[in-house]
């Protein structure tokens, strides 16, 4: 007897105050159902539409072994492909197919990707101040945790708070976030020299630009900050401009990690093919899903680009589950971004609170240790839903500010 799809539900919640999607799809055998991530913090609504009003009609009633083969249908179907209302929602049913691959074969995932080339996955955290002592302070906690790679970062991504309009924007000119890319890049600089200076180089640091600099003020940054020995630098070029990556390359040795932004594979594979950068950075979900994640890092390894998959506090627990079962199994691995959904007494005081009702929500995470995270041994994706818990923390739809930066003059500039 065939394994059916039966229904494809979805689960809105936001236990950390983040817009959280999950996809749920059931089947014909009794308590076999798989669930994936559907996350898109900021248009979660058009993505439930898609799942609820055009995917399920079309899935109902299909086998669900046949992954490669249903997600092709649904990336067809709708004739336009690509973007990440679609391949949210795509990705949803995708890891939800294959968490009932799992649970019907009785193994872990990583068993089905060919089983685990490493026992835990190494991971970096973010690190942020309000002055130099501070941010020394929160990269030293995070080495007492094991942990050897940390994202630092200085006041965000170079900006002020919303709402404030510089003294240099014209006369009514519109609230947002105004970015002043030669102090940015300033002030960055002198941030590494402080680091490397108190904390030394036994540790890794990384940097994400964000996409906030211009190409060619990011190639003179690249280079202010090869001295520092960097693991890498994340986003200095925006996703429209990629074809200048190829004169970043040429002109700095600095590792480069791209990627958080793209949907399409167009966008990465001339970027892998000429090894223009050394780490991809995809958003699981935000391609499609595990399928097109795996094919992504099987390609990569071809050229020797390793995998950094993006990792924030905007994806489910299950998306995490994801990367780190597609980590564990990666010959080409390099480091996981983490936005710490281990339970409470691993992660900084202050975060205690949201951590709690993040595991009232979800159970089965997979754990830090040490500065490594490991997958559980469950079937499937390893990770659950109480959905009566996720019903106590309703998503909200409201308008995204920190998406709103601009310019010195007032125009905006991509976030």
């Amino acid at each position: 007897m065939s394994t059916l799809i039966t229904d494809v539900q979805v689960i809105l919640t936001a236990p950390e105050g983040i817009n959280l999607m999950v996809v749920k799809v059931h089947t014909n055998q009794a308590g076999l159902y798989g669930l994936g991530c559907a996350t898109f913090a900021y248009r979660h609504l058009a993505v439930k539409c898609v799942v609820e009003d055009y995917l399920k009609p079309l899935l109902i009633g299909r086998d669900v072994s046949a992954i490669e083969e249903l997600w092709q249908l649904m990336h067809q179907n709708a004739y336009w492909r690509n973007g990440p209302i679609e391949n949210n929602a795509i990705s949803g049913v995708d890891m939800a197919l294959w968490d009932i691959k799992g649970k019907m074969a009785n193994m872990p995932l990583y068993q089905l990707f060919g089983g685990k080339v490493r026992e835990g996955v190494p991971i970096y955290r973010h690190a942020d101040g309000n002055s130099m002592s501070e941010l020394c302070d929160n990269i030293q906690k995070y080495q007492a945790q094991g942990i050897t790679h940390i994202r630092c970062q200085s006041g965000g991504y170079g900006g002020s708070s919303y709402g404030s309009v510089t003294s240099t924007a014209p006369e009514k000119a519109l609230d947002g976030i105004y970015l002043d890319s030669k102090k940015y890049m300033r002030d960055t600089r002198a941030m590494f020299d402080t680091i490397r200076s108190q904390v030394g180089f036994d540790v890794e640091l990384c940097h994400d630009v964000h996409e906030r600099l211009k190409p060619i003020e990011a190639i003179k940054f690249a280079c202010e900050l090869e001295e520092f020995d960097l693991f890498f630098l994340e986003d200095a070029i925006p996703l429209e401009d990629g074809n200048w990556l190829r004169q970043l390359r040429a002109k700095t040795k600095i590792p480069l990690a791209q990627g958080e932004l793209f949907n399409n594979p167009y966008e990465w594979k001339f970027l892998i093919a000429e090894q223009l950068i050394d780490f991809i950075r995809v958003h699981l979900s935000q391609i499609g899903g595990i399928t097109a994640g795996r094919k992504l890092q099987i390609f990569a390894e071809q050229f020797g680009v390793r995998t950094a998959w993006h990792g924030p506090g905007d994806m489910s627990p299950l998306a995490h589950a994801a990367n780190i079962h597609i980590d564990l199994s990666a010959r080409n691995f390099g480091v996981q971004e983490w936005s710490g959904t281990e339970p409470p007494n691993f992660v900084i005081q202050e975060l205690k609170g949201p951590r709690d009702a993040l595991l009232d929500v979800f159970s089965g995470l997979p754990e830090f240790r040490n500065g490594y995270v490991y997958a559980n041994d469950k079937p499937g994706l390893g990770v659950d839903i109480d959905e009566i818990e996720a019903r106590k923390y309703p998503c909200v739809n409201a308008v995204t500010q920190w998406t709103q930066t601009r310019l010195r003059d007032g125009s905006l500039q991509v976030p």
